[in-house]
């Protein structure tokens, strides 16, 4: 541990616990509001078309029906970067489209509503493979896109980046001693999963002011960002427990438009929650990631070139890939060091369920598909990539261009000790036997070992703002709008207060996410909880903390320099023994409140290595993840249980199991996802859970107080690539697909023949 704390670096229970094991946390599914009606959607059958005709009167003569709506009369707001996503729209674009939506007393009466609604349709052709999208001639998906192309979007500011261009790439490949040529791509759009489905409640407080409940990981997004989207309300938002998120939740902007709009057409509050089949099939998924291109490198292994496209599929709309492309394009930047880009990118629309933001938010798109001609050039060069990524991981003083445009120089630790730890710690110079080497052959089962690197310079981004009011009972308030979706983030906070105001954790509290109470804050997104919202938390208690040992200096007749506090008292410094209570300082019936504001600072990148063991039965093609080492440096633990649960979290999510199982597995005949319930889509149970280690370093960073920083962004991030070097290495064959279901190792064997692509 790097410093002596009271509380900081310590387990502590968290402060919302009790309320979740004994049932008394509140989610979204357990809130009602008086009147309140529910909200259901009919859905498209086909993949791609265009309503002809839409019959609702029998729906609407359905007692206990009190709205059906259709595109006809829906209010003209619009979702998407830029907007253009209707409520709801006459053009379908993939199997769960929006076709109409009612509200009903009843979820059974709305549901039953839905049957009765009449819809002739006429059927287009679709398209689902990004780059046969952009073809000429290819079926169109929205006007505005034409060969469905998204265009750029100043998604942060107007020098949003959307490429890497600089140096000269074709001096860089001539300077190279080993070049790699090819196309990889990570698309089994796997869900990010949380237990919970999305979920809003709608109310009109009057024409121009809406009060929103959600289950969502981010409670100001529905207002900041959804006010633009619907000309300007006054929107009150309000967070109950989030049943997970992992990025997926951060906000719900289409079913709280048909909340908002069901609840306008009926003047009363409105519940939109969607059962687990639209979970799977109509909300977000990981985006599509392709990289055709070449990688350049020395026998040292300095990069010396990369150029190429990245094709990015982002289903039926875009809502937040032009910024997820900015984010992988510059920790594309943290993890090679190199002089010369050409990187270019390509935002595709597809007639499938539409992406959205999922933990990992780009970068890991963009590696998991870079990761397998990475490896190739790796091989070529006879390269221990454990010494390769600590050589091109970016150092101290080096500079990269981040998602708004900016230059940063890092102002970041050099993770060479992190990465040569984790590799004592995992043993990786007795297991790593060379490329395409099983570590250990055991019959028909062999062993294999990866490794894979990630890192983000979001740990400190966007604004943060913090309020931390002193009662003269001695206890804390903090007013931040910060929701709970798992991470214990909350309870983080008052712990950081806490120290600062040094008294015990459970006389500090925190207001709920609710933005008519709090300041403003971006909310909790690449990793940014500890450092930004941390630091405006920090901020808030040592103004406050200051304001008070003023008020208490000419009680005590002493300088506020000479005074500190501890336990609800203050006392002279060198004097112990005089001292007064916060009351006293206070009196009964006033407060003292401190405030603090935190501003972007992306030079400090977060880094994660992660090492995987894997067992391949040559015979069935199975394969076993046997253990997981990850190894990072975050400057200070603040909650060591909450941080081991974020690490921990790098198998699901979307994260490391994407090389193995998990997949949503399109039709490309009918357009229907075909696994859209949790028997078909394969994830991981606790029975199957491999040996999980963690090594976490404490080197002070520069950043607040505690010189601490967030990552739990990036441990989904690393796996899926490391994944699939280990699994080559113990067959002695490259593969390079996601993900390694059995068929594809028994394709690679030669033990089954290819099929056709359907």
């Amino acid at each position: 541990m790097s410093q002596d704390y009271r509380f900081i670096g310590k387990p502590t229970p968290r402060k919302d616990a009790l309320a979740i094991v004994t049932g008394k946390a509140e989610y979204i599914d357990d809130i009602t509001k008086s009147d309140m009606l529910y909200g259901m959607v009919l859905r498209s059958p086909y993949p791609h078309a265009e309503i002809r005709k839409i019959e609702t009167d029998k729906a609407e003569a359905l007692p206990g029906i009190m709205a059906v709506l259709t595109y006809k009369d829906v209010p003209d707001w619009k979702a998407g970067m830029p907007r253009h996503v209707p409520v709801l729209d006459k053009r379908l674009r993939y199997v769960g489209d929006a076709v109409a939506i009612v509200a009903g007393e009843t979820r059974e009466i709305a549901k039953e509503a839905l049957e009765l609604i009449d819809v002739e349709y006429e059927q287009f052709p679709p398209v689902y493979d990004m780059e046969e999208a952009i073809q000429s001639g290819a079926p169109q998906l929205h006007d505005d896109f034409p060969g469905n192309q998204v265009f750029k979007f100043p998604a942060f500011g107007p020098e949003t980046i959307s490429e890497v261009v600089f140096g000269d790439v074709d001096k860089g490949f001539e300077e190279a001693d080993f070049v790699s040529e090819g196309s990889y791509g990570y698309e089994n759009i796997p869900n990010p999963l949380p237990i919970e489905p999305p979920g809003v409640i709608a109310r009109w407080e009057d024409e121009n002011r809406l009060t929103v409940w959600s289950g969502t990981q981010s409670a100001s997004w529905h207002r900041f960002i959804m006010q633009s989207k619907m000309g300007f309300p006054d929107i009150r938002a309000i967070d109950t427990h989030c049943g997970g998120s992992f990025g997926s939740k951060n906000y719900v902007p289409m079913p709280l438009f048909y909340a908002a709009a069901l609840a306008k057409a009926t003047g009363r509050p409105v519940k939109v929650y969607y059962n687990k089949d639209e979970h799977f099939g109509a909300f977000v998924l990981r985006l599509g990631s392709r990289f055709r291109g070449k990688i350049g490198i020395k026998k040292d292994g300095t990069v010396t070139a990369v150029s190429g496209e990245w094709f990015v599929d982002t289903g039926a709309f875009s809502d937040m890939a032009q910024a997820q492309i900015a984010v992988g394009c510059g920790e594309a930047q943290l993890m090679l060091r190199c002089q010369n880009w050409d990187l270019r990118t390509k935002l595709i629309c597809t007639n499938r369920s539409a992406s959205g933001i999922v933990r990992g938010f780009g970068g890991q798109e963009f590696v998991a598909a870079l990761s397998p001609l990475l490896q190739q050039v790796m091989e070529k060069a006879s390269l221990d990539p454990v010494q390769f990524f600590k050589k091109n991981y970016v150092k101290p003083g080096e500079g990269y261009t981040w998602r708004e445009g900016t230059h940063w120089v890092c102002r970041g630790r050099d993770y060479s000790g992190t990465i040569d730890r984790g590799a004592q710690a995992f043993g990786w110079k007795d297991k790593w036997k060379g490329w395409l080497q099983p570590t250990e052959t055991r019959g028909v089962k062999r062993i294999g070992v990866g490794v894979g690197v990630h890192g983000n310079a979001d740990v400190g981004e966007d604004e943060s703002e913090a309020y931390v009011r002193l009662n003269p009972d001695a206890t804390a308030t903090i007013h931040v709008s910060i929701s709970e979706s798992g991470m214990g983030q909350r309870s983080n906070l008052c712990k950081m207060a806490a120290e600062v105001l040094q008294i015990p954790i459970e006389r500090v509290n925190i207001t709920p996410a609710d933005t008519l109470v709090n300041p403003f804050d971006f909310g909790l997104v690449g990793s940014r909880g500890t450092y930004a919202v941390g630091s405006a938390v920090i901020k808030a208690a040592e103004d406050a903390r200051e304001k008070l040992i003023e008020m208490a200096a000419p009680k005590l007749k002493a300088s506020p320099e000479d005074l500190e506090t501890m336990d609800g008292k203050i006392y002279l410094r060198q004097s112990p023994q005089e001292r007064i209570s916060w009351s006293r300082a206070l009196g009964i019936m006033q407060t003292c409140m401190g405030f603090g504001r935190f501003e972007p600072d992306h030079s400090i990148p977060n880094f994660l290595i992660q090492f995987v063991e894997i067992e391949v039965d040559t015979e069935t093609g199975r394969l076993k993840l046997l253990r997981v080492l990850s190894a990072t440096d975050v400057g200070q633990i603040i909650d060591p249980p909450s941080l081991e649960g974020q690490l921990n979290g790098a198998l699901g999510s979307a994260g490391i199991d994407t090389a193995l199982f998990e997949e949503s597995i399109l039709d490309r005949v009918s357009g229907h996802i075909l696994n859209t319930n949790m028997i078909d889509y394969k994830w991981r149970t606790f029975m199957d859970l491999p040996e999980m280690e963690n090594l976490i370093l404490e080197t002070r960073m520069p950043s607040h107080r505690f010189k601490a920083i967030g990552v739990g962004e990036i441990t989904t991030s690393p796996g899926p690539g490391a994944i699939l070097m280990a699994v080559s290495n113990a067959l002695g064959i490259p593969v390079t697909e996601y993900p390694l279901t059995p068929d594809k190792i028994m394709k690679a064997l030669g033990r089954i023949e290819e099929s056709g692509k359907q």
